[in-house]
């Protein structure tokens, strides 16, 4: 069928002249451009809205009385690999949940494997949506493969030349958070060579706690979002530079409590929600995109701009919302634009009743099954002895966990103090280097090992723990398995969850996934651990672009001086 064909067909949907697909009868929807509920009729046809008007016709026709409809909600900023799912499993995951598109920046697995990393999710992201009715995920070059050079990854340094091509594909919407926040005030070549390849595209930022000039400076290099906003007054400077700021709230970085008082009907045309990191039993027990939309309302946010920043907002700021680029365009509910919708039994809760994707229930669709062949092992480390494990002793300088945040508190202690445990991490991909060793407190008086495999960015493996065997242990657990959580006592592997893909995500269903996690929850309980996200939060531990003291397998990060330090407290 030509595109005249569709038009044609469209254009007689929408005046009456044969009937449409669905019709949904006698609903309040969210007219996003005037931020108001509206009553009346929603109808749809070839999978987009054709009209609003009453009296249209359809081949399927649902009673809506007391429903509102509001647009799919995209999540503005979101690591599938954080999600531990494939993209075919996280569809089926947050698709009920009203989630009808997600831009993604798989620079995790991008990290691991390099470009091939960043394609394994554009082709994802092609399978999807080819019969049209799937998520519709979009993807941002990773701009950062490493995020520093103080850390050492698989995939090596992915320059303009390397990343330029992905450009071509439908699916790449521009260029993802640039961390590397010194090398663009600095004008470092090859961050500028990627900004200028990606000029006229969307430009995701990454400037936690940047302020003043720094911030204009940043501003003026064409980036125009950032999702690491923590505090009310650094958001609306950088709203205020013509910065977007997506309100993030992962399993450990939660920022919609300070946030959502900046949140109102002025600003919600450059605001939105991201997930950015959250685990499959949180989206199980909480929600995806649609917790954030009923917290941001129990916190006084007016439902109807809650609604427009979960959808339109970021729909508008990527392009999605027109004019098209070879795809219908999303984001309201208006003719023409592609009918992917939630239908609300409540709007101050988001209790949802139905999803629709291109008008089609997500209900009633067969959404497909990853089929993955069985990846090779890619921890490639020889695991360390004991005494390598250990840290120096006296007076060091300690990481302090904050819970809920992957902003770092420092302080200096002895190394056996109260609450102070021994960290490493261990670069895992063959390099032969031996383990970097610190010590973090936060964890509480933990009486094993808890490792993981997911080490943001670079992914080395990062293990905290009171005794090196059992550190060595549970390092040598996700050497076995190619990558994953574990929590170890005694020497004895209390519960683990394999991540073969990279060592970042499993080939099981998401409700399988979420039940390990629980089990590692309980586990990492059981031997004393005081945090409710232990796994992510120690992941996070080795990521030197936040502040304020970080671990890699390099050494000790000082990322406010941007610089390695001793461990030793002077």
């Amino acid at each position: 069928m030509t595109i005249a064909d569709v038009l044609r067909r469209r254009l007689r949907a929408a005046q009456g002249q044969e009937p449409c697909d669905l019709v949904l009868r006698d609903v309040r929807w969210l007219d996003v451009f005037t931020c108001e509920f509206v009553a009346g009729d929603v109808a749809i046809a070839d999978g987009v809205v054709v009209g609003l008007a009453e009296g249209l016709r359809g081949a399927r026709e649902i009673d809506g009385r007391g429903a509102h409809v509001v647009p799919g909600f995209i999540d503005a900023h979101v690591h599938l690999e954080s999600s531990l799912l494939v993209p075919e499993s996280f569809q089926r995951a947050v698709l009920p949940r009203g989630t009808t598109t997600a831009v993604c920046d798989p620079h995790e697995l991008a990290n691991v494997l390099g470009v091939p990393g960043i394609q394994f999710f554009l082709d994802a992201a092609e399978r999807m949506t080819r019969g049209r009715a799937g998520l519709d995920l979009r993807v941002m070059v990773s701009s950062c493969v490493p995020a520093t050079s103080f850390e050492t990854n698989g995939a090596g340094v992915l320059d303009a030349t390397m990343l330029t091509p992905l450009l071509a594909h439908p699916k790449t919407l521009g260029l993802a958070e640039v961390m590397n926040v010194p090398g663009v005030l600095s004008g470092d070549a090859l961050v500028l060579d990627k900004l200028a390849a990606f000029d006229g595209r969307p430009l995701d930022g990454h400037a936690p706690l940047v302020h003043g000039q720094a911030l204009s400076a940043y501003a003026c290099a064409g980036i125009t979002s950032c999702h690491e906003s923590s505090e009310l007054g650094e958001a609306a400077e950088k709203l205020r530079n013509g910065i977007a700021v997506w309100i993030r709230e992962g399993s450990v970085a939660k920022d919609l409590d300070a946030l959502a008082p900046l949140l109102t009907l002025a600003t919600s045309t450059s605001m939105g929600f991201c997930t950015d990191d959250r685990n499959p039993l949180d989206i199980a027990h909480e929600g995806h995109l649609d917790w954030l939309v009923r917290s941001a309302i129990a916190k006084g946010v007016p439902a109807e701009v809650a609604y427009r920043a979960a959808s339109w907002s970021v729909a508008r700021h990527y392009g999605l919302a027109g004019p098209a680029r070879g795809a219908e365009r999303v984001g309201a509910i208006a003719p023409g634009f592609r009918a992917d919708l939630v239908v609300l039994d409540d709007v101050a809760t988001c209790q949802i009743r139905e999803v629709l994707v291109a008008g089609q229930l997500v209900r009633e669709l067969e959404t497909p099954r990853p089929r993955i062949d069985a990846p090779p092992n890619t921890i490639r480390a020889a695991i360390p002895e004991p005494m390598d494990l250990e840290g120096p002793a006296g007076m060091v300088h300690v990481i302090g966990v904050r819970a809920g945040r992957i902003l770092t508190d420092r302080h200096v202690a002895r190394h056996d103090a109260p609450g102070v445990r021994r960290l490493s991490v261990l670069e895992r991909y063959g390099k032969g280097s031996k383990p970097a060793n610190g010590y973090v407190s936060g964890f509480g008086d933990i009486h094993g090992a808890i490792a993981s495999s997911v080490g943001h960015d670079s992914h080395n493996l990062v293990v905290v723990g009171e005794r090196s065997g059992d550190m060595r242990a549970a390092l040598a657990c996700l050497a076995e398995v190619g990558g994953g959580f574990c929590v170890v006592r005694d020497g004895s592997v209390l519960a683990r969850l394999p991540l073969p893909l990279g060592g970042l995500m499993s080939l099981e269903e998401p409700e399988s996934i979420a039940r390990s996690l629980e089990e590692l929850r309980a586990a990492s309980k059981a031997i004393g651990c005081v945090l409710p996200e232990p796994f992510l939060q120690l992941a996070f531990l080795s990521l030197p672009v936040i502040p304020s003291l970080k671990l890699t397998d390099r050494g000790l990060m000082d990322v406010d001086a941007f610089q390695l330090i001793d461990v030793r407290a002077a």
